[in-house]
């Protein structure tokens, strides 16, 4: 599998995967990051609640390592956890690498993109206001708008049943550009 495209940055030192805690949003596309994890090479084992989320110290081959964070706020206030970790360790936001669902992407494409709007997402505008930039880096995962219908609905709803098959190889690709990304 070839990268996404090249990007410079400065070593990546925290992977923030968004998503909504609770089991009534184990399954939704808004929930999309949270499945990758799962899929980095190694695996992470020890989750630790710390700074509103769960964190792991995550140690690649090389013994290369950054810090992973699912907040465990509701998404609108996903910043309140990334910016008490990102305090705490001195951690700036060019260092960060978010993961996200992304309504603007085709379902099933995953793309790197460094600063830029918002596109509608309330965790990156909470991110964005608790840390007062866009300048991190952002891994994109596309769920597609909806055909019709509220877009609240959608990213909140299950994935369907062609979609299903589909996303643990989605997700595994993402972990894989993480792991590269790690490694560079």
């Amino acid at each position: 599998m070839s990268p996404l495209y090249n990007v410079s940055f400065v070593s990546l030192k925290l992977v923030v995967f968004l998503g909504n805690p609770g089991d009534e949003y184990r399954d939704t596309r808004h929930n999309f990051a949270w499945r990758v994890p799962a899929f980095l090479d190694p695996p992470p084992r020890d989750w630790k609640q710390r700074f509103q989320g769960e964190i792991s110290k995550y140690v690649i081959s090389g013994g290369e390592s950054a810090w992973l964070l699912k907040p465990m706020t509701l998404m609108n206030l996903s910043g309140r956890s990334v910016s008490l970790m990102a305090q705490y360790l001195g951690i700036r936001p060019d260092e960060m690498l978010i993961v996200h669902d992304d309504l603007e992407l085709d379902f099933g494409r995953v793309a790197l993109k460094q600063g830029g709007g918002l596109g509608g997402h309330n965790g990156l505008r909470s991110i964005t206001n608790s840390l007062g930039t866009r300048d991190f880096l952002r891994l994109r995962l596309g769920i597609s708008r909806p055909g019709r219908g509220s877009v609240t609905s959608w990213v909140l709803g299950r994935f369907t049943k062609d979609e299903v098959g589909k996303v643990d190889d989605i997700a595994a690709a993402a972990a894989f550009e993480i792991n590269r990304l790690l490694q560079n």
